[in-house]
């Protein structure tokens, strides 16, 4: 799924590429993707693009005419923008925004959930909307508001990943966090001591900020379908630990995976894999 540094990304190059440009249609090949229809999307026409920004996960383009369209990505989507328009054999395209010189944006969707979605709001609306109103404060830039989490009785990798506690980590960045910061996934944040809780939000602004400069300085336009995720700890169970040299764990669930390290993270201790306690019941 993308997360707050590929969304940054995707927002920082398109708000360059994009601010000024004039829409000339727009269209929903996706009839699933939109989740609005007042106002209609043929109220894009002829309106400019003012800016591409990011909130949370979710990416938001300023229209003119006081319009904005809300975009989360989910787990598969992505926002790209090429010099020409899709051909009748495109199957990714959740919504196609068509600009007066040529060029297109697509929201694209790979996988069969198509769960990627979109909304055409009135800006007055748009803090109002559900998907913004019940999001936390962003998890970066600057120092990340920790009140929720470390006042949580609730284990620090559950709350990080909560987008009412704190906005734009999910399951990839929050186990390098935890890594960073030398800290169980099943600590909870209610019983960080004082040392820890500055390591953690010294962690999440680190490593955040590192992933948005690497993309800085190898993605560009059009983006790619697959991004190169500088992950040390996601993704390598069975490799060694690049801090310690141990041998990197993982925790499996039904739908996702906890990755860490046992030395660096857990005192030595191996933590029990959910798919064999299941069995073990």
């Amino acid at each position: 799924m993308p997360e707050l540094p590929e969304v940054e990304i995707t927002a920082r190059l398109l708000d360059e590429a994009l601010s000024g440009a004039t829409i000339e249609s727009a269209l929903a090949p996706g009839i699933n993707a939109l989740k609005t229809f007042e106002p209609p999307l043929s109220e894009l026409e002829g309106r400019s693009i003012l800016a591409v920004r990011r909130r949370g996960k979710h990416l938001v383009l300023d229209i003119s005419g006081d319009l904005a369209l809300l975009i989360h990505l989910m787990s598969a989507g992505r926002l790209q923008l090429y010099d020409r328009r899709a051909g009748p054999r495109d199957r990714t395209s959740r919504l196609l925004v068509r600009l007066d010189d040529g060029r297109e944006l697509r929201l694209r969707e790979f996988g069969s959930k198509q769960a990627a979605w979109v909304k055409l709001l009135a800006a007055p609306e748009l803090e109002q909307d559900e998907a913004l109103a019940t999001l936390g404060p962003d998890a970066w830039p600057g120092a990340p508001a920790l009140e929720s989490v470390l006042d949580a009785p609730r284990p620090l990798h559950k709350a990080l990943r909560d987008q009412r506690v704190l906005a734009g980590i999910g399951r990839s960045w929050v186990d390098e966090i935890l890594w960073h910061a030398m800290l169980s996934p099943f600590k909870r944040g209610n019983d960080l001591d004082e040392e820890e809780r500055q390591r953690l939000s010294e962690a999440i602004t680190s490593t955040l900020g590192a992933a948005i400069a690497h993309y800085e300085a190898v993605v560009r336009l059009p983006i790619a379908d697959k991004l190169p995720m500088p992950l040390l700890i996601h993704r390598h169970e069975g490799e060694p630990c690049p801090r310690c040299g141990s041998e990197l764990r993982a925790v499996h669930f039904e739908d996702y995976v906890i990755a860490y390290c046992p030395t660096c993270q857990t005192g030595g201790r191996i933590l029990k894999d959910r798919r064999l306690s299941r069995l073990l019941r």
